[in-house]
Order: structure tokens, then C-alpha cells, then sequence
């Protein structure tokens, strides 16, 4: 880890309303993988945007605007998530995402398939879209007609500008794990 984390009593001014805020999100929307330290000190990708509010700041907010009663099916969401970071072999982000892949009724074979970077054989439809969107754009170029259309009419357009902007969103999330080094915690490493 690149940067040690900020324990609360430490928190600048500046800090502290984007800690607290940070807080109630992690605990509303992103429970069942660590997130919170011992001491109360945030881990993942939530340390970086702290100590570096101008950018942490409107990132929270893209995070807030696209956990907050999303759209999509959340099984249809995590696929989408899960090959973004197989793409960029973030840990944090496979190790979060698998724990709530598998809350959200994902089978381990078709979560492992995904995080081996091959589409699984029995993924539903929805599913299979959310992973061909993904899978495109996380690959670089412009989504293909077809892969937009079935998007569309399956998801709605508005649907599926969600989706293509949780795949960004989560594109930058990896980027920030890497660039900062972020580990998997150490009681989960195996």
C-alpha cells in the first residue's frame, strides 16, 4: 500500500465531512466485505479519495449517484463489475465483488469463469449483455451496434447509460487500486 491510512482523529478539516459521508455509504451500500479498519480507518479504494478530497470528493459522488437505488438487477450489475476488474486484475475490487457476487446469487462457477476473463457458458440474458457491454468497453474501442442495441432493449437507454457509466466508474476504481497499491486485507489473503 502506497499510502498508509488516515485514522479518524487524524482527518483534516477538509476530511472529515467526506469521511463521515464515506461511512454512512459503506455501511448502507457496501456491506458484506471489509471496508473499515480496525481503528476505524477506511481501506480499498475509499483511503486514496480520502486523502485527496478534490479528487476523492466527486468520485464518492459518482459511487452515491450510481449505488443509490440503482436500475439494474444487482447479479446483472456485479457481472459487469466483476469483468472490469478481471480486466485490470485489481485484488480489492475482485476480493469485494466476488463476496457480493455470491450474496447476490451468482454461482461460483460462473464468478470464477468471470474472473478468469472468459464469458461462462450459462450466464442468463440479462447477464450475458452486461457482460458483452462490459467486456467491449473495458477492451477499448466504441461498444459495437449490436451489443448497444440488445443493451437498450433489454435495459432502456436510461438503463444502460448506467450501466456503461458503472463500467467507467469502476475502471477508475481499478485504476485507483493499482496506482495506489491497494492490497486485499490481510485477514482475507489466503
Amino acid at each position: 500500500m502506497r499510502l498508509p491510512s488516515i485514522a479518524p482523529a487524524a482527518l483534516t478539516p477538509e476530511q472529515r465531512p467526506l469521511y463521515q459521508d464515506m461511512r454512512e455509504g459503506i455501511e448502507t451500500n457496501f456491506k458484506g466485505f471489509k471496508a473499515v479498519g480496525p481503528e476505524g480507518e477506511l481501506i480499498g479504494p475509499w483511503n486514496p479519495w480520502l486523502r485527496f478530497p478534490k479528487f476523492g470528493g466527486p468520485t464518492w459522488e459518482l459511487v452515491k449517484a450510481l449505488s443509490t437505488s440503482p436500475s439494474l438487477p444487482r447479479p446483472v450489475r456485479e457481472v459487469a463489475i466483476l469483468v472490469t476488474g478481471a480486466r485490470f486484475r485489481a485484488g480489492y475490487e475482485i476480493y469485494a465483488h466476488v463476496l457480493l457476487a455470491e450474496a447476490r446469487g451468482l454461482s461460483d462457477a460462473k464468478i470464477a469463469t468471470i474472473v478468469a476473463g472468459q464469458r461462462p457458458p450459462d450466464l442468463s440474458r440479462e447477464e450475458a449483455v452486461a457482460y458483452d457491454v462490459a467486456a467491449a468497453l473495458v477492451s477499448g474501442g466504441l461498444l459495437p451496434e449490436l451489443t448497444w442495441r440488445q443493451a437498450v432493449a433489454l435495459f432502456t437507454e436510461a438503463g444502460t447509460a448506467e450501466l456503461i457509466n458503472l463500467i467507467g466508474l469502476y475502471c477508475a476504481v481499478c485504476v485507483t487500486l493499482n496506482g495506489f497499491d491497494v492490497p486485499v486485507p490481510d485477514d482475507v489473503r489466503g
